[in-house]
């Protein structure tokens, strides 16, 4: 298949377009390399730097006709999007509109969707949150995604482009990025590598699903022979508050540094934890990752890139 990948210089696109390559795929990517890191381009995939909002957007999709969209061209950040909602609904709405307009026009046959499961459905009425929970996102990224899930089951409905849209809990791993609001995990690492004490907002038992890389890789390709569009989390169902994850941090960088502590934020809730029942059952994904692991790997990786640095 011809698959564009959105997003692919960054985190989590990255390490799916290597996967797609390896699988025998013809990759595409397009980043703004606004905080994509060309290094992580795939040196087999064909890069367009391009913003999913630039006009030239459309000519890319009418020359090479791709097959699937893997969408993770984002604006991250929920604390910027409460800052400047207008600059979130910019990229994460009418960018990725932009992206669909140009596929429906030009042969677009799928699309999965990276959406977040943190964020769409709000504090828990009952934990694991799965996918028939109330969407009650409260941040501008939350709803900027929710949006987006009614916009695929538009061009679904009326086009006839299944959409798989997976909610992601927090994803971590290697490549992610430890500067900036998102990646709680990098950015604990990078600060205590560092031997400085990170920041904790609010009292540290807010509590998150932490999900490794690799897993969500796999996700991403069980969503590409999925028979069907529909939405499904992709998480671990295991509930860990900041300051455990802190402390499995600590144990394996510098245990004696201890973090510091701001009032919470605008915008963050207090619990996220999903399911993976429903994945589970139609796409036979579990996760293969626990966090002591998850974390090893991703300690071993900002170490190495220390390293290399010296």
């Amino acid at each position: 298949m011809k698959i564009l990948v959105t997003g692919g210089a960054g985190f989590i696109g990255s390490h799916v377009a290597d996967r797609l390559l390896e699988d025998g795929n013809d990759v595409h990517v397009i980043d703004s390399l606004v905080s994509g890191n060309r290094s992580h381009v795939p040196v087999d995939a064909i890069f367009h730097e391009l913003d999913i909002r630039d006009s030239r957007v459309t000519a890319l999709f009418e020359k090479e006709r791709f097959d699937v969209i893997v969408h993770h061209a984002a604006q991250l950040s929920v604390r910027h999007s409460v800052e400047d909602p207008v600059f979130d609904a910019g990229i994460n709405i009418l960018g990725f509109l932009q992206l669909l307009e140009a596929g429906r026009k030009n042969g677009l046959q799928k699309v999965v969707f990276a959406s977040t499961g943190g964020a769409i459905y709000g504090e828990p009425e009952y934990i694991p949150q799965d996918e028939s929970h109330v969407l009650r996102p409260i941040s501008p990224y939350g709803i900027s995604k929710l949006a987006s899930e009614h916009y695929l089951a538009y061009y679904e409905y009326t086009y006839g482009i299944p959409a798989v849209v997976l909610r992601y809990a927090n994803v971590y791993g290697p490549r992610q990025r430890a500067e900036g609001e998102a990646g709680v995990i990098a950015i604990f690492i990078n600060k205590l590598l560092k031997a400085e004490a990170p920041l904790i907002f609010g009292d540290g038992e807010q509590t998150r699903d932490y999900v490794f890389v690799g897993d969500v890789v796999e996700a991403n390709v069980r969503a590409l022979d999925a028979p069907k569009g529909g939405a499904y989390n992709v998480g671990t169902g295991v509930e860990t508050t900041v300051n455990t994850l802190f402390e499995g941090i600590a144990r394996l960088t510098e245990p004696a540094i201890r973090p510091t502590y701001a009032p919470k934020r605008t915008g963050e809730q207090m619990r996220s934890v999903l399911s993976y029942a429903h994945i589970q059952n139609e796409l036979g994904w579990v996760p293969q990752f626990d966090l002591a692991g998850g974390l090893e790997q991703t300690v071993a990786w900002f170490n190495s890139r220390a390293a290399r640095s010296l």
